[in-house]
């Protein structure tokens, strides 16, 4: 024999312990919405994912929401089945055994192909937009990008731009004769300029360790390889300022390689190639490591006395 218990009433004591933890969760909920900005906003309508600026970013966040999208069809539908199952075949009486199924091959056979046809649509949205975004007509603009320990260094093409020239690491041939460059320090968080509607191309490289190139608003990152040259290219379509950094652990530095990323008008752009020239950060080629790449400002001067005493 089961013991039974009365059942308990709510009444007035209940009911009012009940109603300062309703009011609290309402505050709290009336509290979070009030604090959500603008941006918060963005980040919610598109699913925790950043706005993009750039033509191809808007293929990268279509694809981002229509996987969450086909996630949170897929959850309701099998979480409606197990209620369903649940509720339909429930034991209704103490002295009833519900039916007892062994297998049920259609249900089976669904459940098998199911998601495999699942991976096979979402296999082959992933490949149509990585080919989009990893298009490479002919660009506007070719920014040869250096990741080095700890910071950036972007050279800017100047004069008339060569697009047969390739990016084979093992060759000096380069898209333009002269570049402008700017070259971060341990001190100093440089800055990427790029015209607003035109088309740029980063070919990235490193001459120490593997870093990541990428800008959260431009919706990419590719990571920069030492002893080869990745590439992407990017179309702002956005006039702003954006941060940009690395996203792969290079070192005990790694939080310093930081950078901004100023998208223009091309007439401003122009005028700021005409500035660097005019200040002399120019050379005949772009500033890919080496010796370029041996000091950091604010982070070698330490490494520099140790040097020294253990060469004395």
């Amino acid at each position: 024999m089961g013991l039974q218990l009365p059942p308990r009433g709510v009444g007035k004591a209940g009911r009012a312990r009940r109603t300062p933890l309703l009011a609290a969760v309402l505050g709290v909920a009336v509290v979070l919405l009030a604090g959500c900005s603008s941006e918060n906003r963005d980040d919610w309508k598109n699913l925790a994912m950043p706005s993009p600026v750039t033509e191809q970013g808007e293929h990268t966040l279509a694809l981002w929401q229509g996987a969450w999208v086909a996630a949170l069809v897929t959850g309701v539908v099998v979480w409606a089945l197990i209620f369903w199952v649940v509720w339909r075949y429930r034991r209704r009486s103490d002295d009833e055994i519900p039916i007892q199924t062994r297998y049920n091959l259609p249900l089976e056979v669904f459940y098998t192909l199911a998601p495999i046809i699942m991976v096979i649509v979402f296999f082959s949205h992933t490949v149509r937009v990585q080919n989009i975004v990893l298009d490479d007509p002919t660009p506007d603009n070719t920014v040869e990008v250096v990741g080095q320990q700890w910071s950036w260094t972007f050279n800017y093409g100047l004069g008339e731009q060569d697009p047969s020239a390739n990016d084979e690491v093992t060759d000096d041939e380069y898209a333009y004769e002269e570049y402008a460059y700017v070259s971060g320090t341990g001190s100093d968080i440089p800055t990427l300029v790029l015209p607003v509607n035109q088309t740029t191309r980063f070919n990235l490289y490193s001459p120490d360790v593997i870093h990541d190139f990428g800008v959260p608003a431009f919706l990419m990152k590719m990571d920069v390889i030492p002893g080869r040259v990745n590439h992407y290219q990017v179309t702002p379509k956005e006039i702003g300022t954006y941060s940009g950094k690395c996203y792969e652990l290079c070192g005990v530095y790694h939080s310093r390689m930081l950078f901004n990323v100023e998208v223009v008008s091309e007439e401003d752009y122009a005028a700021y190639l005409e500035e660097l020239e005019g200040t002399g950060n120019t050379s005949d080629g772009p500033l890919i490591g080496g010796e370029n790449a041996d000091t950091q400002v604010g982070l070698t001067d330490e490494a520099d006395e140790y040097a020294e005493g253990d060469a004395e």
